[in-house]
């Protein structure tokens, strides 16, 4: 898939070619173009002052993403003491975005929508054949070598939201096909987060949003809207787990700490997005952030070296310390974190 050309996408296409320059430029409002500065400034110092969080925020924003180079669309919000959502960065947020994986998040919401309804059970089992398996992609389907073989669909789930399993996609798509997937987003109010159809019913790319529209989805699923209690723990959970992406906002955490971040990370081509909610001690969410980036340098470089995840890992280290102190948004459920307890086998 290519991305959308919208105005955006057009400086992007200058950006990819001037990724590996020596002169970096800025051009608009958080449109960032060049290579890695020779010296980096210093990291900004968390505030005091809870009312200063959004622009320490926005700071931190503005000084990785000009250090990544590239393209960057972001939405970032803020929870403050009265119960609502100060904007820290709104980075053409609008902008139609290649969503990657982090679209996977709106295919567990249909899905689990589905299951609210009484159409679908976590339990119910999905047959996995070797026509299913996506050749060469992420996640564990494609090494297991054995099949038929049989899984529930809260299996699927599981691996779709941790490792990013790409199998698991065309496993949902069994029981929630790209049509009906979209219409039940465009239902809960998300007209731009769509997948992108096919030929074959079942399959398809897994499209576009804004990062407006991601934030707000993550938003509509800690207040409760999106789905019910139950599918909204279970999301969470997922989201939350010691195994969901690490490389990125998680990255320079503690186990601890990663337990208090939501997040989905989404890459192709030269594409490095993700998405997420950093939740306060009791469970509250403090901080969400939606954030897409494209055309910076080493495009072939998939882990945590690339210049967008690099980025990603300061931010999200500065962005927890920035919010520690913060009382999140009063939303009528807290969301604890689950206890982590390694094994040794046995």
């Amino acid at each position: 898939m290519t991305q959308p050309m919208n105005r955006r996408r057009a400086l992007g296409l200058a950006a990819t070619a001037a990724a590996t320059a020596a002169t970096a430029a800025t051009v608009g409002a958080g449109v960032v173009l060049g290579a890695t500065p020779a010296a980096a400034d210093p990291a900004p110092t968390p505030p005091a002052d809870p009312s200063q969080i959004p622009a320490f925020v926005a700071r931190v924003y503005r000084q990785e993403t000009q250090r990544a180079g590239g393209i960057w669309n972001g939405y970032i919000s803020v929870a403050n003491g009265g119960g609502t959502l100060d904007v820290a960065v709104d980075d053409f947020s609008n902008d139609l975005v290649e969503a990657f994986s982090v679209n996977k998040v709106a295919v567990a919401t249909a899905v689990l929508d589905k299951v609210d309804r009484g159409l679908l059970t976590l339990d119910q089992h999905i047959d996995v054949t070797a026509a299913i398996i996506v050749p060469g992609g992420d996640g564990i389907f494609g090494l297991d070598g054995a099949y038929p073989s049989s899984i529930t669909l809260g299996h699927a789930l599981a691996a779709l939201l941790t490792i990013s399993d790409d199998t698991s996609v065309r496993l949902c798509g069994l029981v929630a096909p790209a049509l009906e997937i979209n219409q039940i987003l465009v239902a809960k109010g998300f007209p731009n987060t769509q997948v992108q159809p096919v030929a074959n019913p079942n399959r398809f790319f897994l499209g576009l949003t804004t990062p407006r529209e991601t934030h707000d989805l993550l938003q509509a699923l800690v207040r409760g809207t999106l789905l019910s209690p139950t599918s909204t723990a279970y999301l969470l959970g997922l989201l939350r787990s010691p195994i969901a992406f690490t490389d990125g906002i998680r990255r320079v955490m503690s186990s601890d700490e990663r337990l208090r971040v939501a997040t989905k990370a989404g890459w192709f081509d030269d594409g490095r997005n993700e998405a997420g909610i950093m939740f306060d001690e009791a469970g509250l969410p403090v901080l969400t952030y939606s954030l897409f980036a494209h055309g910076q340098a080493h495009p072939e470089d998939f882990g945590a070296t690339h210049p967008a995840v690099q980025a990603r890992a300061v931010m999200g280290r500065l962005f927890l310390a920035g919010v520690g102190a913060l009382s999140g948004t009063r939303v009528p459920t807290p969301h604890p974190r689950a206890l982590y307890a390694p094994s040794n086998g046995a």
